[in-house]
């Protein structure tokens, strides 16, 4: 059965990585893409003529009985909302990341879609970047031994600040880079890591934006295993994206995954070598003296709608436990309590 799909909002997030899968994958229809700004709706109709642009969620909830999925691609204050009256209409769902501005909030949406009986899942695409399947291959493998120390980079140079509503977000609404990107890399952590026993942060607003433009996470993870997290517009020089030592070998990758580059600029899933990184760009794997390059994995948005239509079907489990999102949201929450705490006893010395 083809699932009917709907993206609410078509910035970045409906346009460029959820649209052009569903239109993508025969399981799914994209019947439906809802914005009111007039240049997007023009976009979206352009882009997939077959989707029908309704210009808010009132139009489209009036329309539930034609659906049966709602992908919520909206800013993150919007998602508690949105989701709930999704689920009200009878309605599966993914929420895009941060799932909701606080964690309570996100629990509670969890709960909703148990007493429903619908699926409810969050978009954490960054567990399908092709160097994070990598290196989570070589963990699980046992390639580095122990882990002892994790170190992950999402960051890049972009001194003029965040654009549109990122720009002016609280973090009281989900805003600032930390509930950004620290959603996917916390996710990763503790994918990776499991379980998080104590949590340090520095978190700093330079620019002119609501919140904050960077921060450094540290995780010290219930394994023994301490993750650090780095998050920056304000990179001139960026470091390694992955840089991890273990007992045995470390692993060493520069460079982003180049799915998004590739949709932004116009690429399509299917096309040929999507996802695939450049051959020039692999990881490094090794001791001093001894080290050598690490074949990547591609990397594969594609698998999140994959694994959705087969929990749709009732023959797998979600992509995305909704419960994994709760986790992550608990500890960001947490990084800015300790954030916090850190700037009150500056200003008290």
């Amino acid at each position: 059965m083809t699932i009917r799909t709907a993206v609410l909002g078509y910035g970045v997030s409906g346009r460029v990585f959820h649209a052009p899968f569903l239109d993508h994958d025969d399981g799914y229809s994209l019947d439906f893409i809802v914005t009111g700004d007039a240049q997007r709706a023009a976009q979206a109709a352009a882009e997939h003529p077959g989707a029908t642009v309704l210009p808010g969620a009132a139009d489209l909830f009036a329309r539930a009985s034609d659906v049966d999925l709602v992908v919520v691609g909206t800013p993150p204050w919007t998602h508690d909302e949105l989701a709930t009256t999704a689920l009200e209409r009878g309605l599966h769902v993914v929420v895009d990341k941060p799932f909701a501005p606080t964690a309570a909030q996100a629990a509670l949406l969890v709960a909703r879609a148990e007493r429903a009986g619908r699926q409810l899942t969050v978009f954490q695409n960054r567990r399908w970047d092709g160097d994070f399947r990598t290196l989570r291959g070589l963990v699980d493998r046992g390639a580095l031994g122990e882990v002892h120390t994790f170190e992950s980079r999402f960051e890049w140079w972009q001194p003029g600040g965040f654009r549109g509503w990122k720009a002016r977000a609280t973090v009281a609404e989900g805003g600032g880079i930390l509930y950004d990107l620290g959603s996917h890399l916390v996710d990763q952590a503790v994918v990776l890591f499991g379980p998080v026993e104590r949590v340090w942060a520095d978190v700093v607003t330079r620019g002119d934006a609501a919140a904050d433009d960077e921060a450094l996470v540290v995780l010290t993870h219930a394994n023994g295993t301490r993750s650090r997290l780095f998050m920056s517009g304000l990179a001139a020089r960026p470091a390694p994206r992955f840089h991890v030592l273990g007992s045995a070998a470390g692993y060493t990758k520069w460079g982003l995954d180049p799915q998004e580059a590739a949709l932004v600029a116009g690429a399509k899933p299917g096309d040929a070598g999507f996802g695939h990184e450049p051959p020039e760009n692999p990881g490094t794997l090794g001791v001093p003296g001894d080290a050598r390059p690490v074949e990547p994995e591609p990397g594969d948005y594609g698998r999140f709608y994959r694994l959705l239509d087969a929990a749709l079907a009732g023959t797998g489990p979600l992509p995305v436990d909704p419960v994994d999102a709760v986790t992550v949201l608990e500890l960001l929450e947490r990084a800015h309590q300790s954030a916090d705490e850190g700037r009150k006893a500056e200003s008290i010395r």
